[in-house]
Parts: C-alpha cells; structure tokens; sequence
C-alpha cells in the first residue's frame, strides 16, 4: 500500500526499524507533540515500529491551522494509518489521545482490520461526560490549567512567546475534547487496557473503569501512583507492559 507525502507530517518515527513484526502509533495530549513518546520509542523492542502522530498548529506545524474537532482528527488519523504497510497495529493515547485513540480504532475496524489492542491513558470513558469549558477561557486561564495538572515545566508557562505560540493549538485541543460527545454503548472490537494514575484530577477510577462499556474484547485496568501525568514518574513499569504486550503478538505472528 502506497503512502503519501503528508503522512511524514503526521508520523514521526524516532528510531528505524529494519524488519518490523507490529506497529505501536502513540497519540499526545492536549497541547502535546510528537516528541514526547521518543523516549517509548527508545525503550521498546526494536522489532516495534513506534510512530508517534504530530497533530496540527504545533513545533513544526505551527503555521497549520490545528484542528478543534475529535471526529475530523479521528478521520485523518484513521485515513493516514489505512496507508501504512500493514502490521498488527497497537494504539496508545494519553489524555486527549485516548479519546482520539478510541475514535480512529473504530473508524479503521468499520473499514477493515482494526487494531489488535488500545491503550487508553488519563482519561475517562468516552461515555462519562464533564461539562468542561477550557477552551472558552481567555489564555492565561488556559496556562493556569496546565499548571494545575503539572504536565508542563515552569519554564515554559513562563515563556511568553513560546506560550503565545503554542496556545491556539492549546485552545483547539481543548475544543475538540470538551465538545466530545459518545454514546454509553459504543464499543470496539479490540480489548482496552485502562492506565490512570490514582491521583488524576481529571477521572475517577470508576470514571476509568468505565471504559469496560467500550469494548467487546477483554478489559483491564491498571493504576499506577501519580497525577494527570503519571507516565512520567512510571516509564520503566509501563515500557516493561509494552514490551510484554509486543512479545506476544509478535509470537503470535511467527
């Protein structure tokens, strides 16, 4: 299958891998980018081609009108990864991602084969809905956001021009999560596997177990110390699940 030259822009690829036996595609929170799962690429096996998605309007594509809608990010995510070579595919998303992850994993099992598992991380169920307005507060009321869940350094919410530059991306993220709407009963064919850290502000574990409603395959939920943010704090143990995970679908294929 054929690739086109706009999927360079949304796939980033941190360490080549000559003779891939699966696909992990990783996708960013809110305000997030691509780099920030280099170090998941670093750590996983090299048989995984680990591809991370780089959204609109951010770093290198700030010129790029960022995209304020969940199911148009799902469409072209979904329709870029329908072109990749084809390999059993796992889908990772953090916060935003997951919600993100979710939608593209039912939209690629409605046009063929879906991916093989979902990781959803940060995030509560689809189904549990918030009345949640970030993205209609004015810009320091957004930066006062990402200090309350600790996700960025001081350093730069204290940069005014980088934080000038990264918020209209900031602000379309946020629409397109608050604006998120799923039915109770939508669900996937792949099993889900629930990350959050047992200090989230942003879901509950019953919120996070919720995500069980969304799955006609298996379910699990996995809590790990920490807030909004506990992937930083927890690399080793959730690169160590990953690395299982692929063992045995890379198994599977042999």
């Amino acid at each position: 299958m054929s690739t086109s030259s706009d999927d360079a822009a949304w796939l980033r690829r941190y360490r080549p891998v000559q003779n891939p036996g699966a696909r992990l595609v990783c996708l960013p929170y809110a305000g997030g980018s691509a780099p920030y799962f280099r170090p998941v690429a670093l750590a996983l096996d090299p048989v995984v081609d680990v591809v991370a998605v780089q959204y609109p309007g951010r770093q290198d594509r700030r010129l790029e009108a960022p995209i304020g809608d969940m199911n148009e990010l799902a469409d072209r995510v979904a329709e870029i990864l329908e072109r990749q070579p084809e390999l059993p595919l796992t889908l990772f998303g953090h916060s935003m991602g997951a919600v993100l992850a979710f939608e593209v994993a039912r939209r690629l099992e409605a046009e063929g084969p879906g991916p093989v598992h979902v990781f959803v991380s940060g995030r509560r169920a689809p189904s549990t809905h918030r009345e949640e307005s970030i993205h209609r507060r004015d810009d320091q009321g957004i930066i006062e956001e990402l200090r309350a869940t600790e996700g960025t350094a001081a350093s730069i919410l204290n940069d005014e021009e980088m934080m000038r530059a990264a918020l209209p991306a900031l602000r379309a993220d946020y629409l397109a999560t608050e604006s998120y709407r799923c039915a109770p009963g939508v669900a996937i064919g792949a099993p889900i596997t629930a990350l959050t850290g047992d200090r989230d502000p942003k879901t509950t574990l019953d919120e996070c177990r919720a995500w069980a409603g969304h799955t006609l395959g298996g379910f699990e939920l996995q809590v790990y110390p920490g807030g909004h943010f506990f992937l930083a704090d927890n690399g080793p143990e959730i690169n160590g699940m990953l690395n299982r995970h692929f063992a045995e679908r890379v198994r599977e294929r042999v």
